[in-house]
């Protein structure tokens, strides 16, 4: 018999299952691990906006976080919606401590447009999270945030990456889905300076709500089954597409398959 490998998500629920916990748990599961959860906050919300969010106490995250790693070995995390210093300050402690590979997906703000990461966690995330992450998933707008600028064609995406990971002592994955036209193009950087790109077509009348989560869980399960970071971005990325071209359909819309 052989134990699944276990991957903890550390975010934010969606209540209309689209992104946050719930996505990244569909994905966890699809991709052969056994996921684990502590949620940072919740959200009103469905894929048109978000209404409400309610912030959970940081001594509650702890709490979540405490309880799992005293009984499950945990083998890849991933991060998504953190929303505010405290939480964020607990999470890095917590990572920190058990010295876990991470993928940080750097949620600032909504497919909607919805404002999800609080202006004065910014800072924290640059300074606490973002340096213990194996690799982080900021998109373009996420990019700008970070570096002060935003990347508008793929060599100011190669130049931003490589900038990224020069800052942040992590491996990049900067997402270039916000650039316009049909030709993707994601950029992987790594801290021995290797650089890969993963090149797709977009996929036209399917709802990208929870496209980043679904992509940054999919790489903490295939890290956690023991793959190489380049190849763990690499099988996210084909589930992520696979997703997309086979979507649900659910209330006339077309959403990602898990």
């Amino acid at each position: 018999m052989m134990n699944l490998p276990v991957a903890l998500s550390i975010a934010t629920s969606d209540s209309g299952c689209g992104a946050g916990v719930q996505a990244d748990l569909l994905t966890f599961a699809a991709c052969q691990t056994y996921g684990i959860t502590a949620f940072a906050a919740l959200t009103a919300q469905n894929p048109n906006g978000v209404s409400a969010i309610h912030e959970l106490p940081p001594e509650f995250l702890v709490n979540q976080l405490n309880q799992l790693a005293e009984y499950y070995p945990i083998q890849a995390a991933k991060t998504g919606m953190l929303f505010s210093a405290p939480l964020i300050e607990a999470t890095a402690d917590f990572i920190r401590k058990k010295q876990l590979k991470v993928v940080v997906d750097p949620v600032m703000v909504a497919t909607s447009g919805a404002r999800l990461l609080q202006d004065n966690a910014i800072s924290c995330l640059k300074e606490q999270l973002l340096p213990l992450a194996t690799v982080i998933t900021p998109n373009l707008d996420e990019a700008a945030v970070l570096l002060g600028y935003r990347p508008h064609t793929a060599d100011e995406m190669r130049q931003a990456a490589q900038e990224l990971t020069a800052r942040f002592g992590a491996a990049t994955l900067l997402k270039g889905g916000h650039l316009p036209g049909n030709a993707l193009l994601d950029i992987l950087h790594l801290p021995d300076g290797g650089q890969h790109e993963i090149l797709a077509q977009r996929i036209p009348a399917v709802d990208t709500h929870g496209s980043g989560c679904t992509l940054s869980a999919a790489i903490a399960a295939h890290l956690a089954r023991g793959l190489s970071l380049p190849s763990a971005v690499r099988a996210g990325h084909a589930y992520l597409k696979n997703g997309l071209q086979n979507p649900l359909h659910v209330a006339g819309k077309a959403f990602i398959r898990h």
